[in-house]
């Protein structure tokens, strides 16, 4: 039955690829690029599944059904006879997610891992967007008009793929997010994302009773605050009533929050959740917090230090939600000690899909295998939902970069699925992005698809090594957060401004002296390693059984020092660079070679950008060897 369903998904690809127009594609359509056949007789329960699947579904019967006795959890059932396909589902979104499924291929039964799927917008409400690479917000200007046709591709591309809620403004919140005139347009775009099943969550900055309420304070125990929220909390209810909840930034990088009053992350967190509760909305409340409590501790260290006292004190629908990795989304970190601290409280991972450290969608970098590294190390059954940093703006193809899009889609189907392998998601983007419908050079549409395969197999090489490519070029061997000063784009290894943190300057990450590189953590050192639960605290405390990728992570490596491959620290580093820098050229190559294979302008657009990283990871390699050297030169010298 399963080969049956396939056979199909492969005629569709010849069929959509001899239906494809001799014009360049814009990369507007995503990886939602089905030929319109509009032929397919949809029986039973009518809907948004049956809306896509009419439209877009080469068979020729689909029978959609409600099952009331399957679990309600968005799941479905896909089967086939000699009569067509079923779907069947306990509700309209298991039928939905259903019919995606079936244009993928897919048969049999399936439903989601997590039960909160959750992009997280940094949209500012002047329509800018932090961290953001792809142009302008597709909700927020200073007008208050969006594209609502956009909105509902925006809300169809998410449901393709999974995901059921979606944050819509930066956690740096402003208090304007939550008055009459923005409450308003929230509702507008709730309605549209509703029949797609995406439910609408805001970030709330946390002294908004101050700002709007005029109160004089936002202390989470003044009962005057918690009415101010109770109040608000109906007021958006009233508007919304499938709204998700909050999302809050509190008492870190200048943000307000119950440290302000002398009260506990729990305190603040329950006064929100005690106003959402009635209604069945959640807090997520974010552990990415330095520079309030603990200052001049190493800060991989303070949401451990701030948090694990407190497990167990938090509302049942507060959902702490905390970052992969302890520092800030770099190329790579170990996994953040709060997955194992936090035992009593339900948690959420953060990860980010916008690549603000990974080459900001000027680098080809596919995220989904630093994703599954972390699944490798927290337990996905540990979590309750996963957040995902969006990279999407009003630029044409959404994302900046092409390949940036890989990334939306790796989430949503991690989301979905966390044993899903970075390879097999991969493999269906690309051919749902690049194999369906590339542009045929010489009119031989069977002849391009018979050559599909070789072409998505050298491209498919090309993205499973690209997160690697980028580690190699950037930071190796744990080297960490030694980027331009605030945009993140570009080394600076010497960077240093004395009139912010030390914490925020390179310098203070790689410890570079006479002696060696890296920052000791281990117990001779801040013993970060020490929050890490066995057999990891002892693994990374231990510089000869620390892995070499967190090597410089964890420890203040010598220069001369053996590393496996008999080369010493600073022979390493170099092979490390180097093989990063020859991985670009590769990537660049491959793609000159498959350009038959991919319209015009998407190839050059690609191009161009290739074109830009292998500029930048020869930069990348030639500062900071350059710079390093320094260092072990006067190592040779002593």
């Amino acid at each position: 039955m399963r080969q049956q369903c396939l056979r199909k998904a492969l005629m569709l690809v010849v069929l959509m690829a001899s239906l494809t127009a001799l014009h360049a594609e814009d990369g507007s359509r995503l990886w939602l690029r089905y030929p319109q056949f509009g032929k397919a007789t949809i029986q039973g329960k009518q809907g948004k599944a049956a809306q896509i699947l009419r439209q877009y579904y080469p068979g020729k019967s689909v029978t959609l059904d409600i099952d009331p006795t399957m679990d309600d959890n968005d799941g479905y059932r896909i089967t086939e006879d000699k009569d067509g396909c079923y779907i069947i589902a306990h509700g309209d979104m298991g039928l939905l997610y259903g019919a995606f499924a079936l244009l993928r291929g897919e048969t049999g039964a399936d439903a989601p891992f997590f039960k909160y799927r959750i992009l997280n917008h940094w949209d500012n409400l002047d329509g800018s967007i932090e961290r953001g690479y792809a142009g302008k917000s597709i909700f927020w200007n200073d007008d208050l008009t969006y594209d609502a046709q956009r909105l509902e591709q925006y809300a169809i591309a998410n449901a393709s793929i999974g995901i059921n809620g979606t944050v819509l403004n930066n956690v740096n919140a402003s208090p304007k997010m939550l008055s009459n005139a923005y409450l308003q347009k929230v509702k507008e775009m709730a309605d549209i994302f509703r029949p797609w099943g995406i439910r609408v969550y805001l970030s709330v900055n946390f002294a908004s009773p101050m700002a709007l309420g005029k109160l004089k304070t936002a202390d989470p125990l003044d009962p005057q605050v918690g009415k101010w929220w109770k109040t608000k909390a109906n007021e958006i209810y009233q508007l919304i009533p499938d709204f998700g909840g909050f999302l809050v930034k509190a008492n870190s990088e200048g943000q307000p929050g119950p440290f302000d009053y002398g009260r506990s992350h729990a305190d603040g967190a329950n006064m929100l959740a005690d106003a959402l509760s009635p209604h069945g909305g959640l807090v997520m409340w974010r552990s990415f917090v330095y520079g309030a409590k603990h200052k001049g501790e190493d800060r991989v260290m303070q949401a451990v230090s701030e948090f694990a006292e407190l497990d167990g004190e938090f509302r049942p629908n507060v959902i702490l939600q905390s970052k992969n990795g302890p520092l800030d989304f770099q190329p790579r970190e170990p996994y953040a000690p709060i997955f194992d601290q936090m035992k009593k409280t339900p948690q959420m991972a953060e990860l980010q899909i916008t690549q603000e450290y990974l080459g900001q969608s000027k680098h080809l970098v596919y995220l989904a295998p630093m994703w599954k590294e972390f699944f490798s190390f927290v337990n996905p059954s540990r979590l309750v939902g996963i957040a995902g940093v969006a990279n999407i703006g009003n630029d044409t193809n959404w994302c900046g970069h092409h390949f940036s899009q890989a990334n939306w889609y790796a989430f949503g189907r991690l989301a979905w699925n966390p044993t899903l392998s970075s390879e097999q998601i991969a493999s269906e983007w690309l051919s749902l992005t690049f194999g369906t419908s590339s542009t045929p050079q010489n009119g031989e549409a069977e002849a391009q698809s018979a050559r599909w395969p070789l072409v998505k197999g050298r491209l498919l090489s090309v993205m499973l090594r690209s997160r690697e490519a980028c580690v190699d070029y950037m930071m190796p061997l744990g080297l960490h957060h030694i980027f331009k000063f605030d945009h993140h784009m570009g080394p600076e290894p010497d960077g240093f401004k004395a009139n912010y943190p030390i914490e925020w300057c390179p310098v203070y990450y790689h410890k570079a002296d006479s002696v060696g590189l890296g920052f000791d953590r281990s117990s001779t050192g801040t013993h970060a390693s020490a929050q890490y639960r066995d057999p990891y605290c002892l693994l990374y405390d231990d510089i000869t059984t620390c892995p070499e990728e967190y090597l410089l992570w964890f420890h203040h490596v010598p220069w001369d020092y053996r590393m496996s491959s008999g080369l010493t620290l600073w022979e390493e580093l170099q092979r490390h660079y180097q093989r990063g820098v020859d991985e670009v050229n590769d990537f660049a190559r491959v793609w000159n070679e498959v350009k038959p294979n991919i319209d015009p302008q998407r190839w050059q657009e690609v191009s161009e950008r290739l074109q830009q990283q292998q500029r930048d990871a020869r930069e990348w390699q030639q500062v900071c060897i350059s710079y390093f050297s320094t260092f072990q030169q006067k190592k040779n010298k002593k």
